[in-house]
């Protein structure tokens, strides 16, 4: 996720100083991870010597000064264009259990209880993950189901790999 334009989204808005926007992208974005102060502070100084972001006045405050930032006409550029531009879809052509499947037909141990063992961690997941979607709200729902069909494109391809795992055995120890 690219921080650095999350902060520039939520600047479009309105300005806001470092503390709104930390609270405002952990609300939105990263509920389980919130963001570290200290990556919103090096993230917008990063901003203000690229000329995304300006000071937009100063606030008191109980401790100390706290400045505002607003995005720039080239920060609002910026953004547009990640916006618009299309994320590469992560292609796993080479994965994990892939190479624990491939490595248990060449030891001689038995590729169906690392499967099995895949399938019930995934499984598990899955079960934690619908309970939070059903437990929380929209943005819940729309992460938890985001990463559901991730684990079901997974658990499909370890059925798949189950009902192949016979040829790949003798793919594996003919080479």
């Amino acid at each position: 996720m690219s921080v650095k334009h999350a902060l520039l989204g939520l600047l479009e808005s309105q300005s806001r100083h470092g503390y709104e926007l930390k609270h405002s992208y952990d609300e939105y974005f990263t509920q389980d991870k919130p963001l570290n102060y200290g990556q919103v502070y090096s993230t917008l100084a990063r901003l203000l010597r690229g000329g995304l972001v300006e000071e937009s006045g100063v606030e008191a405050g109980a401790g100390p000064d706290r400045k505002r930032y607003a995005i720039t006409e080239a920060g609002v550029t910026d953004l547009a264009n990640w916006l618009t531009k299309p994320e590469e879809p992560a292609v796993y052509l080479q994965n994990t259990m892939y190479v624990k499947v491939v490595l248990a037909l060449l030891s001689g141990r038995e590729a169906t209880a690392v499967l099995d063992a895949q399938r019930t961690t995934h499984l598990r997941a899955m079960r934690e993950l619908t309970q939070r979607k059903n437990e929380g709200d929209l943005t819940d729902a729309l992460i938890c189901d985001h990463a559901l069909f991730h684990l079901d494109a997974d658990l499909r391809w370890l059925e798949l790999t189950a009902s192949r795992l016979d040829e790949l055995a003798e793919r594996v120890r003919a080479s």
